[in-house]
């Protein structure tokens, strides 16, 4: 088996639970793996991969050993952990994973805590000098908070997402998000709404860290990344970075600049090949990805025209608020289920909508709809893919679609 599935413990019976003892002992157990190794911690709620991907891509340009842990991955579970760029191997991870097991029997990790573990393992193994983790959930309770050596700390922009776990409210997500702040730490962060930046401010005063406040990147910064969002991103990471002289690390500009030009993560407003017509792919998968989705549809060649949505988006998610930020009156919109997870259909949105029902559409898979437009005429824009990063995992994994 290649999947690692007989090793990572399966989320429906092992899923979110949010904790920190069961970190605490394992790591203790282990001997604490790569504790005096500095992190940049990232967390937030939409924008975390793209601020690791332009950290990794410029401390890789930099030369330096980096460890960088993400969630969740497209294709393989090999991606959340990678060395100098490079995800780990699949053997080395495979015999990882089972060196593991009786202390996952032990601690009864989740399949992230797991992850996570071996993740610093991994880095211990390479002697990684500075490690980027992505927080997978909220922040006082996540896997990576256990790692006791966080003097830098990223923040993404921050939303109303995962609610069932982190709280109902913006400002109760944010606390929790901002409780994982260590003290003395230094603090980097987007403009936020004013709610999230008051629990920022707030934190870091009891926590004695030093918050800064970013503006996005002029235009003279050339990114990997496409979208008028990565430029605060972008802006992150490089604080971030620069805060690193602290570290005794001080990076060129010139080598962040060329790091950041050359950052990729897939999935994230990116052109993609169907046979010989193209697609964009989007992971927005939550209210306010959704709505940084619609202000990029402003700079689309003839979208006001109307826009073409392949949408999947799993039943827990606050569907009729993407949605109503999506689409506008003369877009059309096709349902599609997320690939083996409970979603929301055409018949549920419609209740809830009633007034979309001429411009909603359902198909049981995304070829289908595909099919029909490449015999009905390709849309102009392309159509977008959006609503799950699991959807497309699924299409690059079964090879419906191929990267430009």
């Amino acid at each position: 088996m290649d999947d690692l599935s007989d090793l990572i413990p399966r989320f429906d019976l092992r899923g979110m639970d949010l904790q920190l003892d069961r970190m605490d002992a394992a790591l203790h157990d282990l001997g604490h793996p790569c504790r005096s190794v500095p992190a940049i911690q990232v967390l937030g709620t939409n924008g975390k991969g793209s601020i690791v991907s332009f950290l990794e891509s410029a401390l890789c340009a930099a030369g330096l050993r980096c460890g960088v842990t993400t969630s969740p991955h497209l294709v393989s579970w090999c991606e959340r952990i990678r060395i100098q760029g490079q995800p780990i191997a699949l053997d080395a991870l495979r015999s990882q994973l089972q060196a593991l097991q009786p202390l996952n029997e032990r601690h009864r990790l989740t399949p992230f805590e797991l992850l996570v573990t071996a993740a610093f393992l991994a880095f211990q193994r390479h002697a990684c000098e500075l490690l980027v983790l992505e927080v997978g959930l909220g922040g006082r309770l996540d896997a990576t908070t256990a790692h006791p050596y966080r003097p830098v700390v990223a923040v993404a922009s921050i939303g109303l997402d995962h609610c069932e776990h982190l709280g109902s409210s913006l400002s109760a997500i944010a606390t929790e998000k901002a409780a994982a702040i260590p003290p003395q730490a230094t603090v980097i962060s987007c403009v936020q709404d004013p709610e999230v930046e008051i629990v920022l401010e707030d934190t870091c005063r009891t926590q004695q860290a030093k918050l800064q406040w970013v503006k996005p990147l002029d235009p003279t910064w050339q990114l990997g990344l496409p979208g008028e969002i990565q430029r605060s991103n972008a802006a992150v990471a490089l604080s971030a970075l620069q805060a690193l002289s602290g570290l005794g690390w001080s990076l060129p500009e010139t080598v962040i600049q060329e790091g950041f030009a050359t950052a990729r993560w897939p999935g994230r407003l990116q052109t993609v090949q169907w046979g010989e017509h193209r697609l964009l792919l989007d992971g927005a998968h939550n209210p306010p990805a959704a709505v940084q989705l619609a202000e990029e549809r402003k700079r689309w060649t003839n979208a006001s025209s109307g826009v073409v949505w392949i949408l999947a988006i799993q039943a827990h998610k606050d569907a009729v608020a993407m949605l109503e930020a999506l689409l506008q009156p003369q877009d059309r919109a096709w349902i599609i289920p997320v690939p083996s997870h409970r979603s929301w259909s055409r018949s549920a949105l419609l209740q809830e909508l009633p007034q979309l029902e001429l411009q909603l559409h359902e198909a049981d898979r995304l070829e289908a709809v595909l099919t029909q437009f490449s015999s009905d005429g390709w849309p102009t824009p392309v159509p977008i893919v959006a609503g799950s990063i699991y959807l497309i995992g699924d299409l690059f994994a079964r090879g419906i679609v191929t990267a430009e």
